[in-house]
């Protein structure tokens, strides 16, 4: 019987071979761990991440919750993808259900300005 990692891992799988983001339009990748949540823009032709945030670096003296946090991290990647002149990218949710922490960054992604 398998793992929910490994069920996780290989819808991962099946959703890369279909997506890859280029140097014009990359790739919005999230990942979630137990405690916090990563977003990254990554140009898989060259194999390089543009930009790389985690709820980690967000500082706040009130508590919040996960989505909460989540959403942050949404609008200051899609701050700093607007810095490097990117309006557009493609999602990659990583194997991830669409809802939760996943469905609150990519909100605050599309309030912050990308497009996907």
């Amino acid at each position: 019987m398998m793992s929910k990692k490994d069920k996780r891992y290989r819808r991962h799988k099946r959703i890369r071979d279909k997506i890859s983001g280029k140097a014009q339009r990359p790739r919005l990748c999230v990942f979630r761990s137990n405690q916090h949540i990563y977003a990254q823009l990554v140009d898989d032709e060259k194999g390089k991440t543009l930009v790389m945030i985690s709820d980690l670096s967000i500082k706040t003296k009130t508590k919040k919750s996960n989505a909460e946090k989540a959403k942050e991290v949404g609008k200051i990647i899609a701050q700093k993808a607007k810095e490097l002149k990117i309006e557009t990218v493609i999602f990659d949710r990583a194997g991830y259900k669409y809802h939760g922490q996943v469905k609150s960054l990519a909100e605050g992604a599309r309030e912050g300005g990308l497009k996907f």
